[in-house]
């Protein structure tokens, strides 16, 4: 079924692996943190293990690389049985503050994609994470004078969107969201009788993965890069 955009007048564009790289980085990181580890466990065990520890860590930490670095040293820390070294330990913080200091790499046809649609619409930065972290990288990508509004939210759900929206008096038909992730910058939107565009990113945290079932029955479009955005709202 065709989708209509003809009614929108504010988009919502996601940041982490949809305006710049960032799940890349932390796939990277896991690779060292099992090395790191690797007298203690094999690398499929270090890597269940610290993503369970993430997963429950999510309600007190957040989401972002500080968050990730916890989740990194209590895992250590179980798997070793507390004898992991100071050494170790020095160097699995030295895995966050340089994944802190990567540059911002950005993705194919990013800012021919904001500037060109900053002349038609309002364009917000919707993203989580931690938010020194997120003002660090939109700062350094260059991006900022596309944005009307920047919104670093404690979560991207139903109840957030709907909360953001309310609060920048926008009508959810009038309303698109782009993003990588089904979980957070699509379903939500879509629920909420918003639009909403997936441009899938090569690689995904297993935690913002859905199952083929959740997207049933769901109006929204995939395109493969961002610049396929543009014709769909005939810009």
């Amino acid at each position: 079924m065709e989708i209509n955009y003809d009614n929108i007048m504010v988009i919502g564009f996601d940041a982490d692996d949809t305006l710049w790289v960032n799940e890349t980085y932390f796939r990277e990181a896991e690779a060292t943190f099992c090395e790191l580890l690797s007298p203690y466990e094999t690398p499929n065990k270090i890597d269940q293990e610290l993503f369970k520890n993430e997963i429950a860590n999510l309600p007190l930490y957040g989401y972002g690389i500080k968050a990730f670095v916890l989740s990194m040293v209590e895992t250590a820390l179980e798997l070793s049985n507390n004898s992991v070294s100071n050494e170790t330990m020095e160097k699995i913080l030295q895995i966050g503050k340089d994944m802190l200091e990567k540059p911002v790499e950005l993705l194919d046809g990013v800012e021919t994609v904001l500037e060109t649609l900053s002349k038609k619409y309002r364009l917000i930065l919707a993203t989580k994470g931690d938010l020194l972290d997120q003002e660090r990288k939109l700062e350094k990508s260059g991006l900022t004078k596309y944005f009307h509004h920047i919104e670093v939210l404690s979560d991207k759900k139903e109840p957030n969107y709907s909360k953001l929206l309310s609060h920048l008096d926008i009508k959810p038909e009038a309303f698109l969201m782009i993003g990588n992730s089904l979980k957070s910058d699509i379903l939500p939107l879509v629920n909420l009788n918003a639009h909403a565009i997936h441009v899938p990113f090569h690689t995904t945290w297993a935690h913002e993965q859905v199952k083929a079932s959740e997207t049933n029955g769901k109006m929204y479009k995939t395109v493969s890069t961002l610049r396929e955005v543009l014709p769909l709202l005939k810009c």
